[in-house]
């Protein structure tokens, strides 16, 4: 987790892969992929009767603290609320009949509201009818049950659709349909977290001059309102929904007792890092619950911005730690419109959008190489353009960490992909992730030069529409579903070829395929590889250092 102060964040410094080092890489990879081979005849298969008294005694502590975090109230309620979403979804996909007819004398017939007479033999043709199903898909009908049981298996959902690295092609493909939009609460519920949360009972007008009562945008675990402070400034409340903290306790600490549960009786299943993978989810997802980290995020982010001479064209908004808790965060409000309005980022920058998104490009990248985190979900609602011209940054809830491993190997992969040597790729793609098998490095190398041509393929969608003055306007798009589409291309080839991945890698490259999407729409003949400006502001980076891999 980051650092609860805003001191400046620690800066990383980006270093070339040197000849020596790539050759020592080149024979590493090729006499094994990693150090991690091990001799498999030698180790004998561990069983449930090899548990130590030590490893019964941590499982039942783990136990124990997900008891005691989950509290009393949310095991029923939330047992309640997995029944109720269970018997739903099965319902979509299993056939039930109508209910039986109802007997009544047949010589009662009674007119309708339309004076025509009831049809006797209406509820016998009812009886034979059945509720419209679909076919049954597990993916699907997994995705429909997580929406339906509320915050904690949406944001399960939204970490799936992200982490190709860790789950199966057709379930991150599913789970992208997995949104975060939930009907608002009530103004007098959020009213009450404000109130107790900032204002320990005082009046709202003694802070705020108002706050709209209806949201900008409500979601699983919170909701935002505009408000104006009585100091005049113009800003956003983002508000913690009552008890969510408990139900996402209770759901995590559950599939993570259950991960180690399915470890503990079957040890096999620890090669897979299952109960790893769950303590990620849970750590990543309850950090989301404390805004004051989230405040902290966004204040590094604004003193990297400053520290590297762009805050004349990136922001993000100022955080008013007076007014902010674990619960509700006061900021700033940014007016812009999103990366993909290529009308209105034309109107904004006098034609020169093309200047834009490669400024929001270098300003993302030169953060990788310096900060030790990133902004893992820079999609089109969190990255604007500003009315002044500048790019805004928001949303810093989700951010990325990469270890020195990934970063360097990262590093190697920018090199090689500028060099167009996909051989070179393959080696830092070994680098990076984890295998016992030997990696037949030409194949590799193959593989990744038909993903690249798959991404240098994607198409830029053209909507016309005819407006009721008689005008024509035009939008630009491109499928998010064929932005993931090359993120799973790549893994297909790392997996086939033997290697596993880090998570981290898989989110660093979400990310540039969002800005690859962007420049498709607002710079569509822009050359990234070779184009000058495309290169760290400020003079932090250099053109190799700006981790070009993330683009094409």
């Amino acid at each position: 987790s980051s650092s609860s102060s805003s001191s400046s964040p620690t800066s990383r410094t980006s270093t070339n892969s040197s000849s020596s080092s790539s050759s020592s890489s080149r024979q590493r990879t090729t006499r094994g992929g990693s150090n991690n081979t091990t001799n498999n005849n030698n180790n004998k298969k561990k069983t449930l009767a090899d548990r130590t008294q030590a490893e019964v005694q941590s499982l039942l502590q783990d136990i124990l603290k997900a008891i005691i975090e989950a509290g009393p109230r949310a095991g029923p309620a939330r047992t309640l609320q997995a029944y109720q979403a269970f018997t739903r979804t099965l319902q979509d996909f299993i056939p039930l009949p109508s209910p039986p007819p109802r007997s009544r004398p047949l010589s009662i017939r009674k007119k309708n509201n339309n004076n025509s007479v009831d049809n006797p033999n209406a509820d016998a043709a009812a009886a034979s009818t059945t509720t419209t199903v679909e076919t049954f898909s597990l993916p699907v009908a997994l995705r429909k049950l997580f929406e339906r049981m509320g915050a904690t298996y949406i944001k399960l959902g939204q970490f799936i659709a992200s982490s190709p690295t860790l789950f199966p092609k057709e379930y991150v493909v599913e789970f992208q349909k997995c949104l975060d939009s939930t009907e608002p609460l009530e103004w007098s519920i959020i009213e009450k977290v404000i109130q107790k949360e900032l204002l320990k009972g005082k009046p709202i007008r003694s802070v705020f001059e108002y706050i709209d009562p209806k949201p900008l945008a409500s979601a699983s675990i919170a909701q935002v309102h505009s408000a104006k402070l009585k100091t005049g400034q113009e800003v956003v409340i983002k508000v913690q929904k009552p008890a969510i903290d408990e139900s996402l306790k209770a759901d995590l600490s559950f599939l993570y007792v259950a991960s180690r549960v399915l470890e503990f009786i079957q040890p096999d299943f620890e090669r897979t890092s299952l109960s790893a993978i769950a303590g990620d989810i849970r750590n990543s997802m309850l950090e989301e619950l404390d805004f004051e980290k989230e405040a902290t995020n966004v204040e590094e982010f604004r003193l990297f911005l400053k520290e590297n001479g762009l805050e004349n064209v990136a922001t993000a908004p100022k955080v008013y730690r007076e007014y902010t808790t674990k619960k509700v965060m006061v900021m700033e409000r940014l007016r812009g419109v999103s990366m993909l309005d290529a009308d209105q980022i034309s109107r904004i920058t006098n034609d020169d959008a093309e200047k834009t998104i490669i400024t929001a490009l270098n300003v993302w990248t030169q953060s990788v190489v310096t900060m030790p985190w990133f902004h893992a979900d820079v999609h089109a609602g969190n990255l604007l353009v500003l009315d002044d011209g500048r790019v805004g940054f928001i949303d810093f809830g989700i951010v990325g960490r990469v270890s020195d491993k990934v970063f360097k190997a990262v590093n190697e992969l920018s090199v090689a992909l500028a060099a167009g040597n996909y051989r070179e790729m393959a080696i830092a793609l070994c680098n990076m992730g984890a295998t016992d098998e030997e990696v037949d490095l030409d194949m590799f190398a193959a593989d990744i030069e038909r993903v690249m041509g798959n991404l240098a393929s994607v198409q830029t969608d053209i909507t016309v529409t005819a407006m009721s003055d008689g005008s024509l306007q035009g939008s630009l798009d491109v499928d998010e579903n064929e932005v993931t589409q090359v993120l799973l291309d790549i893994v297909d080839v790392t997996e086939s070829n033997g290697l596993k991945l880090p998570r981290e890698f898989g989110l660093l490259v979400k990310q540039s395929l969002y800005f690859d999407r962007y420049l498709k729409i607002l710079a569509p003949n822009l050359d990234v590889m070779s184009d000058a400006r495309i290169s760290g502001l400020g003079g932090a980076a250099s053109s190799q250092e700006i981790i070009d891999v993330e683009v094409k």
